[in-house]
């Protein structure tokens, strides 16, 4: 269920803010110290631990893989925002840095995108055998069913 994952995360997050703060006190800093990465790993072995100790259900465990997942988005995204407001506080500089960073990257991902995907025009673009809707292709896309091994056999002869 979606609602253990989310009882389970908030457990962790209010544990491992806790213990930030904790920390940051601990150092002298007036400020929370990991918190948020505490909490992750606290999620990480929680979840872990209780498995082992009684296996979940499958919807129990669909609802804490749910949670566990869209943990690190929402804590790369809380970063984020505050690298913006550092880099506004910082003045032009800072902020004119992190905008060229991101226009470098956007260029960059078509570049690569390319670096695992072969020659252009190569093997796997063609139609012929092997390929996706030719002689011994994959069935499920449209090729042919003689050639794979769990179709059931076909009444056409060549």
């Amino acid at each position: 269920m979606v609602i253990y994952g989310a009882a389970l995360l908030a457990i962790c997050l209010l544990v491992g803010l806790f213990l930030g703060d904790v920390l940051g006190v601990l150092i002298g800093v007036e400020a929370n110290v990991g918190g948020v990465g505490i909490a992750m790993l606290i999620l990480i072995f929680a979840a872990e631990r209780l498995n082992r100790r009684k296996p979940f259900l499958p919807a129990t465990r669909q609802g804490i893989l749910f949670w566990s997942g869209i943990y690190i988005p929402i804590v790369v995204a809380m970063a984020a925002r505050q690298n913006v407001v550092a880099a506004l506080d910082g003045g032009l500089a800072a902020f004119m840095a992190g905008a060229l960073a991101v226009v470098a990257c956007l260029f960059l991902v078509p570049v690569i995108s390319r670096i695992g995907a072969g020659p252009p025009g190569g093997a796997g673009t063609s139609a012929g055998p092997g390929a996706a809707g030719g002689p011994g292709g994959n069935p499920e896309v449209g090729g042919d069913r003689r050639d794979h091994p769990q179709a059931p056999p076909t009444s056409q002869e060549d």
